[in-house]
């Protein structure tokens, strides 16, 4: 059945919520439990359809994969497949970190290329290389990727050309039960790589680097199952801060980490808001009319993530004065503007810069969803508009935001799903 949002916004927010666990660090870790002994208990695994995806490719290859009480409990050790089919692969373009993993543990690997939200070419090139280092044979045919490590893996330098997070994982689930050490320069330094990493320790694993540009892994015999808590997501924190800044309103983040919105906090300050977090708690108060943030550019790590993009473009679009917006990083990660245009938004697009004009006022109107992010920013603009909003292509959204009307709806939103 198709879902949709009725938003009746210019509702202020107020109240205190807290932040779910990171959708960005709940997958790899999902993947990693294949690597170990015993069941995980994953604490603070949000409930979204893409982890609902990884728990299915999990049961998919033999384990036992479930979520009770917002944790998420997976023993493999009754894995029997190597191959993920082409549906799961299709659905989630995250499951391309399964590779590393399975071929670690089963010494094959056969997949397909991965799916997901559309953003332009995002190649799996630098995974590969990366495999073929440490002594793995890919084929790549038709779309399917086959993999070989008969004599198992070996430790190797790997210089990445981009810190990719998602190379950065899939290299470091491959080399944790690898024989020897491997070193991976210009690693991703995101957050959810330390989270993977300290789940990894826990379990036995010697990484050393984690959060840093270099990341140096011993391999060890094995690793055993832990009890593990995932991080807060900073993109869900970021995109309820956009909410109650374009409704002036004030509201408190529970669960927070300060140091995972270290690029992200200055955008809020500069547009006039307060912000004051302590002991993992942020109180957020906006000003009655915000300033517009002069220039944003999306980088890695520990640069302004591209997925908080599209909620600060919709805070910029009621902001006094303009804004101007560069995508480094995807291509086409402007997809949500003709949609804020809808809204009576002031956008201009020339490649992959935006600039952002500040109008008084946004009007409800019935609006697309074309991706996760983008999606988050549509309802972020629906909020701050006059009138009823029609927002279509939610399972975008509930990709990565856990029962996001709910949650808004608490802080006193005026929002439905359909």
């Amino acid at each position: 059945m198709v879902s949709r949002y009725i938003i009746n916004g210019g509702k202020r927010l107020d109240g205190a919520v807290e932040v779910q666990g990171s959708k960005n660090s709940s997958l790899p870790i999902l993947a990693a439990t294949l690597l170990t002994k015993g069941e995980n208990i994953l604490f603070n695994c949000p409930s979204l359809s893409d982890v609902d995806i990884a728990l299915r490719i999990l049961r998919f290859l033999g384990c036992k994969a479930c979520v009770q009480n917002g944790a998420a409990l997976v023993s493999c050790d009754g894995l029997n497949k190597y191959d993920i089919p082409d549906e799961f692969m299709r659905e989630m373009r995250g499951s391309i970190i399964f590779l590393g993993a399975l071929l670690s543990r089963c010494g094959r690997a056969l997949l397909s290329f991965p799916g997901g939200c559309e953003l332009g070419p995002r190649p799996i090139d630098l995974h590969l290389k990366a495999l073929r280092a440490m002594g793995a044979e890919i084929t790549e045919r038709y779309g399917i990727i086959e993999c070989r490590a008969d004599k198992g893996l070996t430790g190797a330098p790997v210089a990445l050309s981009f810190p990719s997070v998602g190379a950065t994982e899939n290299i470091i689930l491959a080399a944790v039960l690898a024989k020897g050490t491997t070193t991976i320069t210009n690693a991703a330094r995101e957050p959810e790589i330390r989270d993977l990493c300290d789940y990894l320790t826990e379990a036995g694993a010697e990484i050393y680097g984690a959060g840093e540009g270099t990341i140096v892994i011993n391999g060890v015999d094995s690793l055993n199952a832990v009890s593990h808590s995932i991080i807060p997501d900073r993109i869900v924190a970021a995109t309820l801060m956009s909410a109650a800044a374009v409704t002036g309103s004030c509201i408190y983040l529970d669960g927070i980490s300060r140091s995972h919105l270290g690029s992200i906090i200055p955008v809020f300050v500069e547009a006039g808001c307060e912000i004051i977090c302590r002991d993992g708690c942020m109180r957020f108060k906006a000003p009655e009319r915000l300033r517009a943030v002069s220039l944003i550019r999306t980088m890695p790590y520990p640069g302004f993530p591209t997925d908080a993009q599209a909620p600060v473009m919709a805070m910029s679009a009621v902001s006094d004065g303009s804004a101007v917006i560069v995508e480094n990083i995807f291509e086409n990660r402007f997809k949500h503007v003709g949609e804020l245009c809808r809204l009576g938004a002031d956008i201009n697009v020339e490649g992959r810069v935006a600039v952002v004009k500040g109008v008084e006022k946004l009007y409800g109107a019935c609006i697309e969803a074309q991706e996760l992010r983008g999606a988050a920013g549509l309802i972020v603009a629906a909020l701050a508009a006059e009138g009823k909003s029609e927002l279509h292509g939610i399972s975008y959204l509930e990709r990565g935001y856990e029962n996001f009307d709910l949650t808004l709806g608490s802080l006193g939103a005026d929002i439905v799903k359909i």
